[in-house]
């Protein structure tokens, strides 16, 4: 896989006004010197991704020629002049699709997929060229979606957003290419190991109404489950009971905290946790007194007014003052309540960006997402063991700007753990296995299948754990704690090292079976099963209770599968409800599973 940036430089006495700057344009099809056929497009298939808040990782796979029909244009002497485009627009570089993309000819044996690497805006169209040869091309923002000009005068140069492409022989290799990639570029690997098993108070339990007195039960229970952090999210600076206005000066709610924030940390120090604390760091409410302190500069503005979304200003962090208020509230946080891990979160959207000291709206918001970027690296040399997580709204920025920065990324804000399946299935392709933080909060009030199926969601990624765990009972906690024990002992390693695989296809938002594999990425030659496969099936109400789940890597192989979890055999002494058998000549696993509810099982099958 390879990184391109493209720079232009003004070399004429005039300036030169830029609306649109693609980084990378690739030729596909009968351009790259194949067999020449009528239509050189006409077995080419295109994946993208849709995202929306609580609905993100919806994949879908179209015929080339469906999006861009054949029409015969050089009767008329003329070339295409549509193409098929993927944008995204404002602050949420993910908030309706992914910045990346698959094409793919079986016939040809040749997979292409990109991505671009930027927190803000961005723009990739698919179109056909001349003689039937396709072409892709990736790039920032532009004036004609994203209100994006930039004027250079003479010896002036800008340099566009970065992009990332791999040439493969197929889908699966070319996955293997991207994760070996991010990997290789992911900044924050290299400061610490992140601690593995991650408590949140805010999913189905606090929902950013955090006490002294609600946390104190969850920090004891969570400590005896083993968790290694324990985040306080949003509510914990709020006086008034109304915090979504009041972000901004990060000081400790006085009236939640009656014996101060100090306290609760140190109960989370006690059960041998990293403290952790939400932060909003790019918004200031505007009933922060905060926003009367800072002068309009600090803000984004138009017209010469500040922008206002959702009753929050929007910090620029292209000033050096919104740099250094930032820096003073994480040196006290950590100084004074020795907080190692950060949620940093981003939920509104402000627009097309900022026209103070900027050529467009565009243009600046272009410069506050570079500096936001470099303020985050400048946060690892100032605190080098802290603890980063990325949320925005969810998976609103799960871009490679982002990831390639934080230890782990939250996937959504999801609350039906039914649904978080399908998030859970597809994480992988927008991140690093390891950086995903899907959700498990399971309820008191589940059933035992319902309860497993919620913590089977993060099993194949980060261990992200939510719930009122002071409410379960014995046997409930036995489950959690099963799931920990298999995740610290056989999954965790793995995911942490391995390459995802799709058995049956990158997963529908509706689709009854799921199922998500990581294989090692080592030993080329036995398709990455030296240490056997990790399976995660999720059965959603389905109609047959039946799947054949094909593993061609393991064809001709005596196989045997292990049940890491639930295993309702082991602890209760009972039996399974699901049931397997090894088809060796053909290579596949039949599973059988009931037909009502939501059931999962994470597997791993080996030699």
């Amino acid at each position: 896989m390879f990184k391109v940036t493209t720079s232009i430089k003004n070399t004429a006495e005039d300036d030169l006004v830029l609306e649109s700057f693609p980084t990378y344009c690739q030729l596909f099809g009968q351009a790259n010197g194949f067999e020449e056929t009528k239509d050189g497009l006409e077995d080419w298939q295109l994946a993208e991704c849709q995202n929306d808040w609580l609905g993100e990782g919806r994949w879908s796979w179209k015929l080339l020629r469906e999006i861009c029909p054949l029409l015969s244009n050089d009767m008329v002497g003329r070339t295409p002049q549509g193409a098929y485009s993927c944008v995204s627009e404002g602050t949420f570089s993910t908030g309706q699709a992914l910045p990346m993309g698959v094409l793919t000819s079986p016939k040809q044996g040749i997979t292409w997929l990109f991505q671009i690497e930027h927190n803000g805006p961005w723009r990739w169209e698919v179109g056909e060229g001349e003689k039937s040869e396709g072409y892709f091309a990736l790039s920032g923002p532009t004036y004609k979606n994203h209100d994006w000009s930039v004027v250079l005068h003479k010896d002036q140069q800008f340099t566009s957003v970065p992009v990332s492409v791999t040439p493969a022989s197929n889908f699966d290799q070319a996955v293997e290419s991207v994760t070996d990639y991010r990997r290789h570029w992911h900044l924050a690997s290299d400061k610490l190991k992140t601690p593995e098993i991650i408590f949140n108070d805010y999913m189905n339990t606090l929902n950013g109404d955090p006490s002294t007195d609600r946390l104190l039960p969850l920090i004891k229970a969570a400590g005896s489950m083993g968790a290694e952090v324990f985040c306080i999210d949003a509510g914990w600076y709020d006086d008034t009971g109304d915090w979504w206005p009041s972000v901004g000066e990060w000081e400790p709610s006085t009236t939640r905290f009656p014996g101060g924030l100090g306290e609760v940390m140190d109960a989370i120090k006690r059960e041998h946790m990293i403290p952790g604390l939400w932060l909003e760091p790019e918004v200031v409410g505007i009933k922060s007194p905060l926003a009367k302190k800072l002068p309009d500069s600090a803000f984004f503005q138009h017209a010469g007014h500040r922008v206002v979304e959702q009753n929050r200003y929007l910090l620029d962090f292209r000033n050096p003052q919104t740099i250094g208020h930032m820096n003073e509230v994480i040196d006290r946080l950590v100084g004074d309540f020795g907080v190692g891990y950060f949620k940093f979160d981003y939920n509104v959207m402000p627009g097309p960006g900022t026209t103070y000291h900027s050529d467009s709206p565009g243009d600046g918001l272009l410069g506050h997402n570079r500096a936001y970027r470099e303020w985050i690296k400048g946060l690892y040399r100032r605190h080098p063991n802290l603890i980063l997580e990325n949320c925005s709204s969810g998976g609103m920025r799960t871009d490679f700007a982002q990831s390639s920065i934080f230890h782990l990324l939250s996937t959504s804000d999801q609350q039906d753990y039914g649904r978080y399946a399908s998030i859970s299935a597809t994480a992988p392709m927008a991140m690093l296995p390891e950086q995903a933080g899907n959700w498990a909060y399971p309820a008191a009030g589940m059933d035992d299948e319902s309860f497993s199926f919620a913590l089977t969601n993060t099993l194949l990624g980060h261990f992200f754990l939510s719930g009122y765990l002071n409410r379960f009972s014995e046997h409930q906690l036995n489950m959690v704690r099963d799931a920990i024990d298999v995740y610290r002992r056989v999954i965790g390693d793995r995911v942490a090292t391995g390459v995802p695989f799709w058995p049956l296809g990158l997963p529908g938002w509706y689709d009854d079976k799921l199922a998500l594999g990581i294989r090692s990425a080592c030993d080329q030659g036995a398709g990455g099963i030296r240490d056997g496969v990790l399976i995660t099936v999720w059965s959603r109400c389905t109609s047959d209770g039946h799947l054949d789940l094909p593993l061609p890597m393991f064809t001709n192989r005596d196989c045997r599968v292990q049940v890491l979890y639930p295993n309702f055999t082991d602890r209760d002494g009972g039996s399974d409800s699901w049931r397997y058998v090894w088809h060796k000549e053909r290579g596949s696993l039949e599973v059988h599973m009931p037909e009502e509810g939501y059931t999962a099982r994470t597997l791993l099958i080996r030699e």
